[in-house]
């Protein structure tokens, strides 16, 4: 593992990193989900696509990579930018898992791959609005120690500062940079997710006119199992 200190509006973003096959021309670009780091991404497509370059980035605030200031889905595309530009040439393609995809989807890339990517926006069912409402009510007069019965596994031992930014992304409605998206697309999505249910993966290529779209067996993390599966059929499919 390796570090690069990127310059960001007067902060600074020691950005945790690992590059595999370094001699090679053309790279990968691998961004992890939320509550996630760079050695997921790296488990699932370590072995596969042996001919690029692959750059796995821990995102600030995950990982190796710390935070401090409360950021929004923009700045850590900026952040990213701003690290990625420190190599040499432009990215083949970049790997995006659920908000690691929202991140990719704003980097603009010539070939973009998709991995359950968060950015569509789901009515909460009438049980989560209940709890929701509950929490509203309780939290006032509650202890701190009595919040992580109403907290999700996302915020379960979260600091505040990724508490706050959680807030900030999580209902993130992506659906017009979806629809201008200029990359050629690769979607893919576990049947099984609860997380970003199959669902929105067929909107979001309903938004992206070049978009190859492949529902995987599995859940969230489909990927981790699947990915030679996803190699096969991203070079079958042009990549």
């Amino acid at each position: 593992m390796a570090k690069k200190e990127i310059l960001y509006e007067g902060m600074s973003y020691p950005i945790a990193y690992e590059m595999l096959n370094p001699t090679s021309l053309d790279t990968i670009v691998f961004l992890h989900g939320w509550g996630s780091n760079k050695e997921i991404m790296k488990q699932a497509f370590g072995k596969s696509f042996p001919t690029f370059r692959h750059l796995y980035i821990d995102l600030p605030g995950f990982g190796a990579t710390p935070l401090k200031e409360v950021l929004d889905t923009n700045t850590y595309a900026s952040i990213i930018n701003a690290f990625l530009a420190t190599f040499d040439g432009v990215p083949y393609a970049i790997f995006g898992h659920s908000f690691g995809g929202k991140v990719a989807i704003l980097l603009k890339p010539q070939r973009l791959v998709l991995l359950s990517t968060a950015g569509i926006v789901i009515e909460k069912s009438t049980s989560i609005k209940l709890k929701i409402a509950l929490f509203k009510v309780c939290k006032s007069f509650l202890p701190r120690s009595f919040y992580r019965f109403f907290a999700s596994k996302d915020v379960q031992g979260m600091n505040q500062t990724m508490y706050e930014v959680l807030k900030k992304v999580v209902n993130e409605d992506f659906s017009e940079h979806f629809k201008h998206c200029k990359a050629q697309t690769f979607i893919f999505w576990g049947k099984e997710d609860t997380a970003t249910p199959l669902q929105s993966g067929q909107t979001i290529a309903s938004l992206i006119v070049d978009n190859h779209f492949f529902a995987l067996e599995g859940d969230h993390f489909f990927f981790v199992k699947t990915g030679k599966e996803i190699e096969k059929l991203l070079l079958e499919s042009g990549f």
